[in-house]
């Protein structure tokens, strides 16, 4: 093998092994990588080297971010994953309760009524159960979860939780 197709193949084992720390270090979910690299792909003739890097890239569970003003909900859907979080703040002017559906009973994610479930210590419900400016959820069900403003029950969103 001569020097050039030696320094060829070092180039491609660096350029594979650069682009794939950068794909581990950008990547926003959880699957395996399978990149593999030789010189014909370099326009260079094949002489047998070839460079694999296999990756799997995990990353933690994310907050997702939803505003309540005059309008209501901002963005009104989210798509989030099992174990995501959504934190809604509210940057307007009027209360904010955030409830899971179906009003008035809020009774769709945890199976249990208001009365029930805002007395509960484990906060398993999807219910904010007061007024307040903020609140965040950690969702644990995979599903569509619809949700409104317990102190405006016109004003509702949605949110879709995948496995």
């Amino acid at each position: 093998m001569s020097t050039t197709s030696w320094v060829a193949a070092l180039a491609a084992v660096i350029i594979v092994g650069f682009g794939a720390w950068w794909y581990v270090a950008q990547a926003p979910t959880t699957e395996t990588v399978s990149i593999t690299e030789n010189n014909t792909d370099q326009g260079l003739p094949d002489d047998g080297v070839k460079a694999s890097v296999d990756i799997n890239v995990s990353t933690a569970p994310k907050t997702v971010a939803v505003t309540y003003g005059p309008n209501g909900f901002s963005p009104t859907e989210v798509t989030i994953k099992v174990g995501d979080t959504v934190t809604w703040t509210n940057n307007g002017g009027s209360n904010m309760w955030v409830a899971s559906a179906k009003h008035p009973t809020h009774i769709v994610y945890s199976g249990t009524t208001l009365a029930q479930h805002c007395g509960d210590a484990t906060d398993v419900s999807f219910d904010q159960c007061k007024n307040s400016n903020t609140y965040s959820f950690t969702f644990d069900k995979a599903g569509t979860w619809g949700y409104h403003n317990h102190s405006n029950s016109s004003q509702f969103g949605k949110v879709i939780v995948v496995e």
